[in-house]
């Protein structure tokens, strides 16, 4: 299984969350062992790629993503794309990793979505 969490920086398990997925710096993604398999820039139309964040995820294999901000049409493509979304305010990779693993964090659902993109 293929974990990707959105972070600002290539620090590995100590990259700090980002605030939003879609517009982080890199993609920091782990096995289920919470072993750091690859740091990839943020190749999405955010950040001046191709496609959108979740698709960007998809292509690079992962299956589980790790947050702390998401909008619901973004929870909604990665449901679709077959990627489990899953939020906490946790701050780093390793914390939000053991959370998730701890099954502390349930998975993310409409309400969870970012206050400023339900309006």
């Amino acid at each position: 299984m293929k974990i990707a969490v959105p972070t600002n920086g290539g620090e590995g398990l100590s990259s700090m969350v980002a605030e939003h997925f879609g517009r982080c710096e890199t993609y920091t993604f782990l096995d289920e062992a919470g072993e750091v398999t690859g740091i990839l820039e943020n190749g999405s139309e955010h950040m001046g790629g191709v496609g959108l964040p979740p698709e960007f995820l998809k292509k690079n294999g992962a299956e589980v993503l790790l947050c702390g901000g998401v909008g619901p049409r973004a929870i909604t493509l990665c449901n679709e794309l077959g990627i489990a979304v899953y939020v906490s305010d946790a701050r780093t990779v390793q914390e939000i990793f053991e959370l998730w693993k701890a099954g502390k964090i349930k998975r993310a659902g409409a309400d969870d979505a970012c206050e400023e993109h339900k309006l």
